[in-house]
């Protein structure tokens, strides 16, 4: 049996391959373009890799063109974390010394000596590492969204809060497209109180309005024209230049969560695991995209549903140590994952009777926070998922939360 570690950098990579006994058979330093990869498969296959029975390799990191090169065929790719390689390198050096040959070196004993302790990246089809790709994306980019929200917020109460006062009654307000024309119009108080209900009226229409437009266009003109502190003429233009740079970016970020948003909705219905997904309560298109991005549908992946939780980070975890014990939350997990649990949860509570009956169960007789609660419930709906798509089956709302009286627990929970 031989084995494969890689060592990646950015432009290079150091490849070292080993035998059972650990003896060095071949170390290469390659680089990161196509002749550099027409190496490194040269390379494995003049040491025994064939299409049947690949050479396993292992690498510190799971994405990259290297790794889909690597993951062609039927090979095993493993990604170790580097503090976990760090760790094995301690095991045969207490000296410290490191160097990028001997990384790869200590990579490639890591599955002679554990292989069977790490999992290799799944076997997922190319439909969803697409959606992967997307969902992430479009998670980061509401993420962004918000940051930059954040930011105009915060400048915004430094000179202008009218507009916040303004905006206040709308859901995610500086993210509206009726906040942002407004502010591109009167970028500062004093531009804002000399607006006309015609000026309101245009730019309310221009965001896309329809209905209730001459009331809103009375209040924002009454907000806009409040009295507050005001800076020096000369500084608030130039708070409000500042402020239209953030919202120029903002704008961005906007446009970018709204299209990646349309692409999901476009490529998850595809899925084949689609339908199973939506069909628990709380999942809609995004967040179904979100856990299916991190699951994958490679089925075989983990082991049993203890699995799936542990990776979720939703299970908890026992410290123990003499007569010492605790039980926490887990704080190494997926943290896409458990985000979106968390949301799912939280949109479950009013979407399903027996989510909210088995919250309002942890917080009032176990005594669990508000955020433990969620948690507890996302464990148990993890459990639910994984069944039902081992088994190719829907949600059930009588299965998964069976009432009382008819003394019978779902099979995944």
């Amino acid at each position: 049996m031989i084995y494969c570690g890689i060592d990646w950098a950015e432009k290079t990579h150091d490849v070292a391959l080993v035998d059972d006994t650990g003896q060095l058979l071949a170390k290469r330093h390659i680089t990161d373009d196509p002749a550099g990869y027409r190496i490194l498969l040269d390379l494995l296959a003049e040491y025994g890799d064939t299409e049947e029975t690949p050479i396993p390799v292992a690498i510190e990191t799971s994405r990259g063109l290297l790794v889909a090169v690597l993951r062609t065929g039927k090979r095993r790719v493993f990604a170790i974390n580097p503090m976990a390689a760090a760790r094995y390198r301690d095991r045969h050096s207490v000296s410290g010394k490191k160097s990028d040959p001997g990384d790869a070196l200590v990579l490639a004993n890591v599955l002679r000596t554990d292989m069977h302790a790490h999992r290799p990246l799944p076997d997922d089809s190319g439909l969803a590492r697409a959606i992967a790709v997307l969902a992430r994306a479009q998670q980061d980019a509401t993420w962004n969204r918000q940051q930059m929200s954040n930011q105009l917020r915060s400048l915004l109460r430094e000179y202008y809060p009218a507009a916040l006062d303004a905006f206040a009654v709308w859901a995610n307000g500086l993210c509206r497209p009726e906040a942002r024309e407004l502010l591109k119009l009167a970028p500062t108080p004093a531009k804002a109180a000399r607006l006309t209900r015609a000026q309101i009226t245009a730019a309310l229409k221009r965001s896309g309005r329809q209905r209730g437009i001459e009331a809103d266009t009375e209040r924002l003109r009454e907000a806009l024209r409040r009295n507050w502190a005001r800076h020096l003429p000369v500084v608030e233009d130039a708070l409000g230049k500042q402020m239209l740079a953030l919202l120029g970016q903002l704008e961005a970020a906007c446009t970018a969560a709204d299209d990646l948003a349309k692409a999901v909705e476009e490529a998850f219905p595809q899925h084949p695991d689609a339908d199973i997904l939506l069909s628990f309560p709380g999942l809609g298109v995004q967040l179904g995209a979100r856990v299916l991005a991190e699951i994958g549908d490679d089925h075989t992946r983990f082991a049993d549903a203890r699995g799936l939780k542990a990776y979720a980070g939703s299970s908890p975890i026992t410290r123990a140590s003499g007569k010492k014990s605790s039980v926490t939350r887990r704080r190494v997990k997926n943290d896409r994952l458990n985000h979106a649990g968390y949301l799912w949860a939280f949109a479950a509570l009013t979407a399903s009777p027996g989510a909210k009956v088995h919250y309002r169960r942890r917080r009032d007789k176990h005594g669990d926070w508000h955020a433990s609660a969620l948690r507890n419930l996302f464990n148990r709906m993890v459990g639910q998922m994984y069944h039902c798509l081992q088994h190719g089956q829907r949600y059930d709302e009588a299965l998964a939360f069976p009432s009382p009286s008819e003394g019978l627990e779902p099979a995944a929970a």
